[in-house]
């Protein structure tokens, strides 16, 4: 049986609560290998097993896109289980110890991104760089932390965006951004000079940089937030999934957690494939996949753009596409019950 102790919690907080009936059912759609498989025994399923236990029995040459979100080289519970901080050429010998036989299930023409803090990225990039092509290190401002009075505050991750070769494929107008225009320069006649001007304001598409001010690290208060203690951002899997993959690509995440690359991968169309060896984590994720099956948004993407944070006007479009996928399951509910 799962451990749960059910918290009490605020009336306004959103995270997704998991009862113990909840628990129990989502716990019959997780997947336990007992040998080597092949995709389409995985795909669109959640693996409860420690990776290194299944690690030779994946299929090779499946995955187009590689999602690793590792523990981090620092002392971290995630219930049950506890990782230990560890010297940086230990870390580094951890990382090698399973990393290329993970690379195994990629495709030739897959990319890979790893996720970091300042004390792992650099045991990162001096193993990745073995087996991968290093192609640039994301970073993204976590927007909360805490103070030190003898340090500067941490306040940002990593992501080592990798290629598998030479042949990839990475599409720059999926991800661009939505800022609004602080200096709205015009042409010759007076004509807004790549921005456009509207009632909410004046707006320029840009290109997406390695250095990402626009997350928002899921809280109370956010639908997509959950009790993992290290839960990225729905919209953070959004921009690396539009980047690196088409429309019916498979996703695969090693250290599944809550889910989200799941979550993502499949409100925007893709496979996936997540391993997690904490079950209740597990049922969390299967969790969010069925309450993706009436929900696709994702908070800061909108109208195919990505929205700087706290965006008025992005809410705004994310409110809309939102009631225009409600309103008519509203109205087909109301017209049975008329019925």
């Amino acid at each position: 049986m799962l451990k749960r102790i059910e918290k009490v919690r605020a009336p306004k907080n959103r995270t997704i609560p998991l009862p113990p009936t909840e628990a129990n059912l989502y716990r019959q759609n997780l997947l336990r290998l007992t040998g080597a498989v092949a995709p389409r025994d995985i795909e669109n399923r959640t693996i409860n097993q420690d990776l290194f236990e299944i690690l030779d029995w994946l299929p090779s040459a499946f995955v187009d896109l590689l999602f690793i979100d590792p523990p981090y080289n620092l002392t971290k519970s995630f219930n049950d289980m506890t990782f230990k901080e560890q010297p940086g050429a230990e870390y580094a010998a951890w990382l090698e110890s399973w990393l290329p036989k993970l690379l195994r299930t990629l495709k030739p023409t897959a990319s890979a991104y790893i996720c970091g803090d300042w004390r792992s990225s650099a045991a990162i990039h001096l193993v990745a760089e073995k087996y991968l092509v290093v192609r640039n290190r994301i970073t993204w401002e976590r927007e909360k932390g805490r103070g030190a009075s003898a340090n500067w505050k941490n306040s940002c991750e990593d992501v080592w965006f990798c290629t598998n070769s030479e042949d990839y494929y990475f599409d720059v107008n999926a991800v661009k951004l939505k800022r609004r225009v602080i200096a709205p320069y015009t042409d010759g006649n007076g004509d807004p000079k790549d921005w456009e001007q509207s009632e909410n304001g004046s707006y320029r598409l840009t290109h997406p940089s390695n250095l990402w001010t626009d997350l928002t690290v899921p809280f109370w208060s956010m639908p997509e937030n959950t009790d993992h203690p290290t839960q990225k951002p729905e919209k953070l899997l959004a921009k690396i999934i539009l980047a690196s993959s088409r429309p019916g690509d498979l996703i695969l995440d090693p250290f599944l957690g809550s889910g989200t690359a799941s979550v993502v991968a499949k409100k925007l169309g893709r496979r996936y494939v997540g391993i997690e060896f904490d079950q209740m984590y597990c049922c969390l994720a299967e969790k969010r996949l069925a309450l993706a099956e009436r929900e696709q948004t994702i908070q800061g993407y909108a109208d195919g753009v990505f929205w700087e944070r706290n965006s008025v006007l992005g809410q705004k479009i994310s409110r809309r596409s939102k009631a225009q996928k409600i309103l008519p399951l509203f109205a087909e509910r109301v017209g049975k019950r008329a019925r």
